[in-house]
């Protein structure tokens, strides 16, 4: 089936117009989160890092199916003092 993963974050929004393939929703969220997890190691390296975005998995009719927070793609972790 072909989703569709369209990009919310600070800059704006980045439709995702040709969708791609995949077996099931779970492997669409599954890249969802590996794409976050790659935008995030992208702010990471220009020094400032906004967890306010997410990725919605859509459906070819553009039906919200899944929404992956930034926030739930990674586990941070910080020092307590």
């Amino acid at each position: 089936m072909r989703y569709y993963l369209t990009i919310y974050n600070g800059i704006g929004m980045v439709e995702d117009e040709e969708g791609r393939d995949f077996a099931s929703l779970a492997e669409a969220k599954a890249a969802a989160i590996d794409g976050i997890r790659s935008l995030i190691s992208e702010e990471a390296r220009q020094g400032t890092v906004d967890l306010t975005g997410r990725i919605e998995v859509l459906d070819s009719l553009g039906k919200l199916l899944c929404l992956v927070r930034y926030e739930e793609a990674i586990d941070l972790r910080l020092s307590k003092g």
